[in-house]
């Protein structure tokens, strides 16, 4: 323990060492210059007395010893020495005052060969050494008034405290995704593995535009699962850019299949192959088609999607349901396509709800809007049923007509006996419209996929928001058990949360058990950054006073990954975390690493890629025909019906006939 008294004696014994120094020093300065002494008549017996004593010892039997012996008494005596910290001083400086100064006190010899001017060298000598020891001592005095304890000015950001331990190991499995990556541990640079071993446990891929979302994570997610022999589909926003990886890597890759897969391409801008997601194979009861009436109205209205269960909402979807299942049932399904059930609502409600009260399993459902109609209550009528109309007119194209009302293949994409790789594409400039036919593809798609005794299958879905699937919560939820692996490509949380609602949005976030994420910002960046988990870091304080400065070290849990790191990641830089296996366990989880793609590589694979070949040639004569026979099949089935009911009597209190 420091005291007082302790100090003040050692202040005492720092002063006499110093004091025995310029003593020393100066009885140098005496016996070197002993002829000047006495022509300035400064000597005496007293002090030729103390000169012979220290002669005797051998003090002076060599120039410089005596001159070294000052300066080792000035060292020491400076080693104790305290002075007033200041945080500008730095070694440097007290470095070069030091070493002038002992350049200048050993130096000094030199004016003993400028001639025979005894006095005036002695003076000039006197002088040169002087201020070199008086250097030496300012520069140790310096060294007393440093910080020597400084805080790590290098890394301003807390970089090198955020690092953490990685997973460095490859782990594969014959479902795994592995991206390579490195990452830094402290100022080390490390390879590593992001090894997503169970993909069925969900994938969700986050990034803002440019982030590299496709190039670095989805485009290795459909090439690594076609390698390992997956059934897949593709949702590609932009197409062709993800449908052209695609084709090219089944091209080189389909020999792993053990029955030969088949490539799909929907497009309504080029129209490729044709499917009806209404299939009636595919809809086994009524169940099927309300869901999807409501997948394809909440497609166009996305506004309805925080409204669901609201009267104006829930009537449209059950108008559009009973369109669909009476064309399901008429016939065994033969003009169960949605171009059909678009034409079949635009008819005039006379003859639309005869024709619907033919068919008991949809009397429920169409009972309050005939009920409106006869009760002529034409403003509840128009607002229950208008918005479907309207709504669903948006689709009367000849090009979706074609596209929608063709079967050149079936959306059971996982069928052992025939599996297939399917890519729709759509048209940033066609969002809304094409958005909500592709939804009802993938809800029929989902619900035919999600079966048990299937071929693993990978959904992969690039700008996930701009389609909506219901209940795609559910899908992760369950789809792990049937090997159904989901990719979801999102730019930021508030996107889903937008177009999908806050609750389902949550879900969505919640249930994924691996997560990839880009540069993202805001409540994003927080949500993640907490789910990322904290890690040990060291913590530093600095206190500085007149006489001494202390240093506090700590250690205390800090975010992994905060948010502002997460909101200046560069692209190709990745955080996340990803889910294990039982049978796999994966300590270190979390990752914030580069993930390393052979640039070169890839652009010589890309340039070597074919174009998709066409599938059908068509003129816009073909796709117009398409068109008008829809319509004609509608008013051949209205006819139809209507010669049947009215030539039977048991049927004819079915006809609808509005008093005028």
């Amino acid at each position: 323990m420091q005291t007082g008294e302790n100090e003040q004696a050692l202040r005492k014994i720092l002063d006499m060492t110093r004091l025995m120094s310029i003593v020393l020093l100066m009885l140098h300065f005496y016996y070197c210059w002993y002829g000047a002494f006495q022509l300035w008549n400064l000597t005496g017996s007293f002090v030729d007395t103390i000169l012979v004593s220290v002669y005797k010892t051998g003090l002076f039997g060599s120039f410089h010893t005596s001159k070294f012996i000052s300066l080792g008494l000035l060292a020491v005596s400076l080693l104790g020495a305290k002075g007033r910290k200041d945080e500008k001083l730095r070694f440097k400086t007290a470095f070069y005052y030091a070493a002038l100064g002992l350049a200048v006190y050993f130096l000094s010899g030199f004016v003993l060969f400028f001639g025979d001017a005894v006095p005036a060298n002695a003076v000039l000598y006197m002088i040169v050494t002087v201020l070199g020891y008086l250097m030496v001592l300012s520069g140790g005095t310096l060294l007393s008034r440093i910080i020597k304890n400084r805080l790590s000015a290098a890394d301003i950001f807390n970089s090198e405290n955020e690092t953490f331990p990685q997973e460095e190991r490859l782990l594969e499995n014959e479902y795994s995704i592995n991206l390579p990556a490195q990452y830094y541990l402290k100022d080390k640079l490390r390879s590593s593995w992001i090894n997503i071993i169970n993909p069925f446990r969900g994938l969700l891929v986050l990034g803002t535009p440019g982030s590299g979302k496709s190039y670095f994570v989805i485009r290795h997610v459909i090439t690594q699962h076609i390698a390992k022999g997956f059934s897949m589909f593709v949702y590609d926003f932009k197409y062709d850019d993800l449908s052209k990886i695609v084709y090219n890597t089944f091209e080189k890759y389909k020999h792993v299949y053990k029955v030969m897969p088949r490539c799909y391409f929907i497009n309504f801008d080029s129209i490729m192959h044709r499917c009806n997601p209404l299939d009636p194979q595919s809809m086994e009861d009524i169940t099927d088609a309300s869901e999807s009436a409501r997948t394809i109205l909440l497609g166009l209205n996305r506004e309805w999607i925080r409204r669901q269960g609201d009267f104006f909402v829930e009537s449209p979807i059950n108008f559009l349901s009973a369109v669909i299942w009476y064309l399901r049932r008429y016939n065994d399904g033969e003009f169960c396509t949605l171009p059909h059930v678009i034409e079949l609502m635009q008819i005039d409600y006379d003859s639309l709800f005869t024709l619907l009260r033919t068919d008991r399993e949809i009397e429920v459902l169409i009972n309050p809007f005939v009920n409106a109609y006869l009760n002529d209550a034409m403003d509840q009528l128009e607002g229950q049923i208008a918005s479907a109309k309207i709504a669903m007119a948006r689709l009367s194209s000849p090009q979706l007509y074609y596209v929608l009302s063709g079967n050149d293949f079936t959306l059971d994409i996982n069928n052992p006996e025939e599996p297939k790789i399917v890519c729709m594409g759509n048209n940033p400039q066609k969002i809304q419209i094409y958005g909500a036919v592709l939804s009802l593809y993938v809800n029929r798609l989902v619900k035919l996929v999600n079966k048990k005794g299937k071929l693993k299958s990978s959904l992969i879905f690039d700008e996930f928001p701009t389609i909506y699937l219901n209940n795609m919560d559910s899908l992760i939820a369950t789809a792990r058990s049937n090997k159904v692996s989901t990719c979801l490509g999102v730019q930021d949380f508030s996107q889903l949360r937008k177009d999908y609602g806050r609750e389902q949005a949550d879900v969505i976030l919640n249930i994924t058990g691996n997560i990839i994420s880009g540069q993202v910002t805001g409540d994003t960046a927080k949500q993640l950054s907490e789910r990322f988990g904290k890690i040990m870091q060291d913590r530093e304080s600095i206190s500085i006073n007149s006489a001494d400065t202390s240093i506090s070290r700590s250690r205390q849990l800090e975010a992994a990954v905060p948010p502002s790191k997460i909101a200046s990641l560069s692209s190709g830089e990745f955080v996340g975390m990803v889910a294990d296996n039982p049978d796999c366990k994966i300590a270190l989880k979390t990752f914030h690493s580069e993930i390393l793609n052979n640039h070169e590589a890839i652009r010589k694979e890309e340039e070597g890629y074919k174009e998709i070949p066409a599938v059908r040639r068509l003129d816009n004569a073909m796709v117009q025909q398409n068109f008008s026979q829809i319509r004609r099949d509608v008013q051949e089935i209205i006819h139809t019906e209507m010669q049947r009911l009215l030539n039977d009597p048991a049927l004819a209190h079915l006809i609808v006939a509005k008093k005028k």
